[in-house]
């Protein structure tokens, strides 16, 4: 496919198939079974029609999923948008492109030829790509011509035209119409007359495939009842969500892709739900003079009582090492989401990995370990940002949440979030009263046996609620000390905090099939993937796998009797060096260390399930 930026076959000087000008045969039918892949210009407005195709999908009850692949410049280079329509509710990236719309004459020709045989191709009639295949059913149409026929205005034409191609797509795949235009008019809902001039743009498509195009390809879509109930979101949008019903009023930030709209959607959602009555808001968001500046203002609001926040990426979470490993060591609550893109460096901004974990897990200097959950979908984007503020103040611990680009920017069919009904858990917080009935405290005392002390917030009306927040060594009492039984107490405490947060985290899901001895373990997106594969794996070779979705980081007990139970463990990861591999070897006893194996995907696109297919079939040897 176009999107994997490989050398492909039938380029100049390679042995593509020659054209033919024989029509391809009707096969049979492939219904609700395929991907459709929207090659356009970035910048190009394309990204409405999209949203009008993968939801007139969705409202036709067929399970569906669309990931968008973008450039990171403004405007001008290609852009991807790939839906995926699954009736046995497959959303992970489909490797192989079914259905092409190329509308950049810049990547028309490779997008062509990148295609399967059998596939099939809409795209503007004088770009002749017929030329190129002979295997792939065309669709050749005058995106011009119709668009100027139903938009007078030339400036709008450019954003118009983009809906000529889904009313193209519409009857060739023989979409629900009325859900199309049920989408489009909600896509458009505060603009009427955009929205009746991009369904005459729909109509105008619909109706010249209708009267010039003959069907040739197998791929078409009918109605089921698979997505009643459901909803479309994206992560950063479930978890700034979340964030709300956290009770979170502060937001510190520095803009960064793909973090950026989390911040975005909780500004808006704050505008709607912390304005009090008299007009004045009870939330703060301030845009930091760099990441440094955001983590360290999270924790001062932590250090307040504030519940606080900050969302960023690879880059921002190496200038935030500083003030982590001051949160640690201080013991300051505040949550952190990383959308992980493509590092390292700048790397690729807008393309997916699962790079951070190592650097996450142990950032600072010194002896430094942090909590990290990490979201596998939408529901838990919004169920753990609220975890993690509980988590944060009871472990009093910055905690860091840990989805990615993928999960966070693209969209994903969901079931409805349930209203949390447990209060809220703020921690070991003292109050006067405590104070008075104790007769004082020892903010870093471990009085539980749990590592975590008893903490007052400022402004605490007792005489006794005042204690030093120190980055240099401290005792019990948080008096400054460099005695070395007085650091060793300190950082063992710490240690045991961290050995009871294991008791803490969302315990993984464990599939045991008793059928094998093989086990498959993956977190985060690459869940989606790995769970198809399992299936490929049990169709297609009759070999079954147990397998474990990891869920947070320190691993619970879970994880262990997993690896234990099992000859060879395969780690599914988006990433080169085994990141999540390496924090399993770091937890397991040596005798378990030696039954991991790595399954790794790290070209920016987001995993795909043959690839892991592909992968473990080969290592394993069937």
């Amino acid at each position: 496919m176009a999107t994997e930026h490989v050398a492909l076959a039938g380029a100049e000087g390679s042995t593509a198939a020659k054209p033919d000008t024989k029509q391809q045969s009707p096969q049979d039918p492939v219904v609700n079974n395929f991907s459709i892949q929207i090659a356009t210009v970035n910048g190009s407005g394309s990204q409405s029609a999209n949203l009008v195709l993968l939801k007139s999908i969705f409202r036709m009850g067929i399970p569906v999923s669309g990931k968008n692949l973008f450039p990171s410049n403004i405007a001008g280079l290609p852009t991807w948008y790939t839906i995926r329509a699954s009736k046995d509710g497959y959303v992970a990236r489909k490797k192989e492109i079914d259905l092409l719309i190329a509308m950049n004459p810049e990547t028309m020709k490779e997008d062509m030829l990148s295609l399967p045989p059998g596939a099939a191709a809409i795209y503007e009639e004088t770009a002749n790509l017929q030329q190129y295949r002979s295997d792939v059913a065309c669709y050749p149409v005058p995106f011009d011509k119709l668009t100027a026929a139903v938009c007078p205005e030339a400036k709008l034409r450019k954003l118009v035209k983009n809906m000529i191609y889904v009313g193209v797509a519409a009857h060739l795949l023989k979409m629900d119409m009325a859900a199309v235009e049920a989408a489009l008019r909600k896509q458009f809902a505060k603009k009427v007359k955009a929205a009746d001039l991009n369904w005459g743009a729909v109509q105008a498509g619909h109706d010249y495939a209708k009267s010039t195009l003959t069907k040739s390809d197998p791929f078409v879509l009918e109605p089921m009842n698979e997505t009643a109930g459901k909803i479309i979101i994206d992560g950063n949008a479930a978890a700034a969500l979340g964030c709300i019903f956290a009770g979170c009023t502060v937001a510190m930030w520095y803009p960064i892709t793909p973090s950026s709209s989390l911040v975005e959607n909780f500004i808006d959602y704050a505008k709607r739900y912390r304005i009090e009555k008299d007009g004045k808001a009870t939330f703060a968001v301030v845009q930091a003079e760099d990441e440094l500046a955001a983590i360290g203002a999270v924790f001062g609001a932590g250090w307040a009582g504030a519940r606080a926040m900050t969302a960023t990426s690879g880059p921002g979470i190496s200038l935030m090492a500083e003030f982590a490993g001051l949160g640690y060591y201080a013991e300051l609550p505040g949550v952190i989401f990383d959308v992980q893109r493509t590092g390292p460096s700048t790397g690729m901004p807008t393309r997916n990995q699962q790079g951070d974990l190592i650097s996450v897990a142990f950032l600072s200097h010194g002896d430094t370990k942090h909590v990290m959950l990490i979201p596998g979908s939408v529901k838990e984007c919004f169920e753990m940002a609220q975890a993690a503020f509980d988590l944060t103040e009871r472990l009093q611990t910055p905690v860091f949440v840990m989805s990615d680009l993928d999960l966070g920017m693209n969209n994903w069919m969901s079931d409805p979030f349930e209203y949390p009904d447990a209060p809220l858990d703020r921690g070991k917080v003292l109050s006067a009263e405590d104070l008075t009935r104790l007769g004082g405290f020892a903010r870093y005392k471990d009085v539980d046996g749990d590592g975590v002390g008893y903490r007052t917030l400022p402004g605490t009306d007792h005489p006794l609620a005042a204690y030093f927040t120190r980055g240099s060594g401290h005792n019990e009492k948080a008096l400054y000390t460099e005695r070395p039984d007085d650091y060793f107490n300190n950082m063992e405490r710490l240690s045991k905090k961290f050995e009871t947060a294991r008791s803490l985290m969302p315990r993984p899901e464990v599939v045991q099939t008793g059928k094998s001895k093989v086990g498959v373990i993956a977190f985060g997106t690459s869940d989606y993937a790995t769970r198809e594969s399992r299936d490929q794996l049990r169709k297609e070779y009759n070999f079954e796998t147990d397998y474990l979705r990891l869920r947070a980081y320190p691993f619970s007990r879970e994880v262990q009797e997993f690896v234990a139970s099992h000859d060879r463990v395969y780690v599914v990861e988006q990433n080169r060096d085994a990141q999540m591999l390496s924090l399993l070897k770091l937890d397991l006893p040596a005798e378990e260390i030696v039954k991991l194996r790595s399954i790794r995907h790290f070209n920016g696109l987001p995993i795909d399930a043959r690839s892991v297919t592909d992968e473990l079939v080969t290592q394993e040897g069937i």
